[in-house]
Formats: structure tokens, sequence, C-alpha cells
């Protein structure tokens, strides 16, 4: 027996989709107003789900209290408030589009989730716009 927990979780930060191989037309043609030299922001919401069995001794997946530790810590602390180009390691040669950005959100938790676990993210990048990872499944 299978059960998903999530948390809900948000951070604010600012960036700028941009190719340094690009010229500006190019750059312009492909990301318009969100290639902005002076960048942009967005208020991210995230929902980190774990999926696997109950533990017959907690009756938890796991406890969500952990969970929120690693939002908290591996997330919140290092993308809040921040200027995801320019603040955020992972980002110095990646593009922070929110496609990239939930892959490396994925990566970070998934490093202190048990491989046993089954690991979703999902990011609104706006309230209409978000994407999802659930790892490399490609069929």
């Amino acid at each position: 027996m299978k059960v998903t927990i999530s948390r809900k979780a948000h951070f604010n930060a600012a960036h700028r989709l941009h190719r340094k191989d690009w010229t500006f037309e190019q750059n312009d043609a492909v990301f318009g107003k969100c290639n902005n030299p002076n960048f942009h922001g967005h208020n991210y919401e995230l929902i980190v789900s774990v999926t696997g069995a109950i533990d017959p001794e907690t009756g938890y997946v796991m406890d969500v209290k952990f969970l929120s530790d690693i939002i908290k810590e591996d997330v919140e602390n290092q993308f809040d408030h921040k200027n995801l180009n320019l603040d955020v390691p992972e980002f110095k040669d990646l593009n922070p589009t929110a496609e990239n950005i939930v892959v490396v959100i994925w990566d970070k938790i998934r490093k202190k989730i048990k491989p046993e676990f089954d690991l979703e993210v999902v990011l609104y990048e706006t309230p209409r716009n978000f994407v999802t990872y659930k790892g490399e499944q490609w069929n």
C-alpha cells in the first residue's frame, strides 16, 4: 500500500532568461520580456510530493516535518529573495527557466529522500504556468 504525502512552500526570486552565446536579437525573439537585462521576478509556489509505503510503526510514509525541513534548507533558504542568475551557483551556466529550476530543486531534495520513495516536484511560476518533474522516467 503506497501513499503520497505533499508539502507546499513558496519563495520569491528574480531571474533573466538569457543565453550568453546568443545575440540580443536571438534572446529577444525567444525569451521576449523575460530577457529583460534588469531581470524580473516571480512569487514561486512549490509542491513536493513523496510516495512510498506506510511505515507500520509510525503510520507515516515519512515525517512531514522532515520534508518541510529539507525544503526550507535546500530550497527556500537558497532561492528566496535571490537573483537566480547571480546568487544561485546552479544557474551560473544554466538558464533559469521554470523547467531547469524544477529539475535543480528535485535534484537537491532527491539527495535527502530515501531511494525507495518516489519524488515529484511541481513548481508554479505563475498561478497559470507550472512545471512538474518526477525524475528520469522516460519510456
